[in-house]
């Protein structure tokens, strides 16, 4: 009976959020035997598990079809602040933010050992519309987003399509430089000479918005360059409101 109404909720979940059902399908393919004893178990205990995990995934998503949707992919070797920064943020201003693995896993050890649990696979991300994608940096993590053609693909097609996307530190350079996705010179990154050089006059502020492209410098910039996404989707007023309520000054 348990085993029931536990599948009942699931099917449920599944068929109202599109990100728990990409999620729940990779589990399947994975470990299908590892589904199938969760749901035969009348353990009570062990039930509850699959709930809570499927909570846990669906935690930013409700009313989607209204919100602005934004895309954050992660590596191993993100950089931790910066994904957190941006996620966090936007999430503020009211964007439905997905974070996507270009990892065979979903959980990604960041630069400095936090382990981040993605939405989705970058597979999955690339067959949908974003109206941002916003890249963190780190180290190898910029590496491993640079060489994703998934996510690549989907940049190009943010560009073609004029629509927004950034990077922050490393990941202006090593992703966007490399793959010609930048609006010319002027943009920003990590100040240190390996990145810098790479790029074409490079600027010293903080966060640089060259028309749908937004660049920023590194960790301790991820607040201001998480603002000026939200700002580029939702307005200078909102993203006033929302730097107020985080005590930032711009």
């Amino acid at each position: 009976m348990i085993a029931k109404v536990l599948t009942t909720l699931t099917t449920t979940l599944l068929v109202r959020n599109p990100t728990i059902t990409a999620a729940f399908h990779q589990t399947i393919q994975r470990n299908p035997a590892s589904i199938v004893s969760k749901t035969q178990k009348t353990n009570l205990g062990q039930i509850t598990k699959l709930p809570l995990l499927v909570m846990k995934m669906s935690s930013s998503s409700t009313s989607t079809e209204t919100k602005k949707r934004v895309l954050v992919p992660i590596a191993e070797g993100s950089e931790e602040i910066e994904t957190s920064s941006v996620t966090d943020v936007l999430t503020r201003f009211g964007a439905h933010v997905v974070v996507a693995s270009v990892m065979p896993d979903l959980v990604c050890k960041m630069s400095r050992g936090l382990k981040i649990c993605a939405d989705v696979s970058i597979e999955n991300a690339a067959n949908e519309e974003w109206d941002l994608i916003a890249l963190p940096g780190g180290l190898p993590g910029a590496n491993h987003l640079r060489d994703s053609p998934s996510l690549v693909e989907l940049l190009k097609r943010q560009k073609e399509k004029n629509k927004l996307y950034g990077a922050v530190c490393a990941s202006p350079a090593v992703v966007l430089q490399t793959h010609g996705l930048l609006s010319g010179p002027g943009a920003t990154c990590y100040p240190a000479p390996p990145f810098r050089s790479v790029m074409k006059n490079p600027s010293d502020s903080k966060v640089v918005v060259q028309g749908n492209v937004i660049t920023s410098q590194g960790p301790g910039t991820s607040l201001l360059f998480a603002l000026s996404l939200g700002e580029q989707l939702f307005g200078k007023e909102k993203a006033d409101k929302v730097a107020a309520e985080l005590l930032v000054h711009r």
